[in-house]
């Protein structure tokens, strides 16, 4: 494919963006097989299983499951094959965001229709993108353990195409999970319905480009702006990303500029309009790394700015996100509002702490959860 996820990994290499690495070759070689396939598969025009039993079997492409330690190159691999990839719908979606939507329209045909609503549920999956491809697929609570297996089978049905990265093979999901054997169907419909890929590489390169560079610019100046810009670059290879917006039920969130896992905010786009905590979440979940630009030294006037930045700081150090800041002050000196500063001495030790190589090097915290 002219283009391609392969042909894209290729130029990033040959740029020098990415070190060659035999892992992220394989899985970029596996996924542009999948676009090509993709090229030639028509779908059931309908959404409904029964028009799925119409059509010759074998003719929906095999999906892709790319499972490894983080940094990886998971998500940027993906990343590259949904923006190659010219199939028709698509989507993107943290795994987190689409069980959230799943268990809404389970709700809503639940008491709109008699019956089982897990397959009206994938026919309205199925309606708005029969390529789905979801980042971090993990396993932590038992309301979606016990529906998946049903609700994949009934998407598969109407001819959806799956690619999904994780952090855990498919036979270690929900490990030691509440009625788990009432799960393993759904790992056994995984590993015959997705290739299940390991990706091998052996650094974590999110990791190894932040290692030994500034995270903290100070002041926020011209020479700050031009450092920001030079860092995003250096981590996804491209001098300037693309304008996003993440989606779930009936939220929405605009990002300025995003490649690789990478979103570059200013500081308004954050703080200055009525975002909250779960705003920050999906953000958090969306992305490895965030760059926010000219936080500003907060007086009586930005009280309101203030507490949105206290919340994100939080989400961020929560959920392990990487975080490159440029600033009018260090972080002990942001803060000027006569109340709030004990609150903010929290947000203050964070941001250092943010800085760290400990952690750098520490597990997103929506990738370690674990049911015990």
């Amino acid at each position: 494919m002219k283009n391609g996820p392969l042909h894209r990994y290729r130029a990033l290499v040959e740029e020098g963006h990415l070190a060659p690495d035999p892992a992220q070759l394989l899985a970029a070689e596996k996924l542009e097989l999948l676009a090509n396939r993709l090229a030639q598969y028509e779908p059931p025009a309908k959404t409904d299983i029964f028009s799925f039993f119409t059509r010759k079997s074998g003719e929906v492409p095999q999906g892709l499951y790319m499972f490894g330690g983080v940094g990886r190159g998971k998500t940027m691999l993906m990343d590259l094959f949904f923006e190659a990839v010219p199939f028709e719908p698509k989507r993107r979606v943290h795994f987190h965001e689409f069980m959230a939507e799943v268990h809404e329209l389970i709700a809503y045909f639940r008491k709109a229709h008699e019956g089982d609503p897990i397959p009206a549920s994938a026919a309205s999956i199925a309606s708005e993108a029969r390529l789905l491809c979801f980042d971090e697929l993990h396993v932590t609570d038992i309301a979606d353990a016990m529906i998946l297996g049903r609700l994949f089978t009934a998407m598969f049905e109407t001819g959806v195409v799956i690619v999904a990265t994780s952090n855990s093979h498919p036979t270690a999901l929900y490990k030691h999970g509440l009625n788990r054997p009432l799960f393993e169907p759904f790992i056994e419909l995984l590993e015959n319905r997705l290739e299940v890929l390991q990706l091998e590489a052996a650094t974590d390169y999110r990791l190894e480009k932040l290692q030994g560079t500034p995270l903290y610019f100070c002041p926020s100046d011209k020479k700050a702006s031009k450092a920001m810009r030079e860092t995003f670059e250096r981590l996804t290879g491209v001098k300037k990303g693309s304008p996003a917006v993440i989606e779930v039920k009936s939220r929405k969130v605009v990002i300025p500029e995003a490649a690789m896992g990478v979103a570059r905010f200013d500081f308004e786009d954050l703080c200055g309009k009525p975002l909250g905590a779960s705003d920050y979440l999906l953000i958090a979940h969306a992305y490895q790394i965030l760059l926010i630009e000219n936080v500003p030294v907060m007086e009586v006037v930005h009280r309101n700015q203030a507490r949105r930045f206290i919340n994100l700081i939080d989400t961020l150090y929560d959920n392990g996100v990487r975080l490159v800041i440029s600033a009018d002050a260090q972080p002990d000196e942001l803060y000027t509002i006569p109340d709030g500063g004990e609150l903010f001495e929290r947000t203050a030790s964070r941001l250092i702490e943010m800085r760290s190589q400990e952690y750098l090097e520490r597990v997103r915290g929506d990738e370690r959860a674990e049911v015990t």
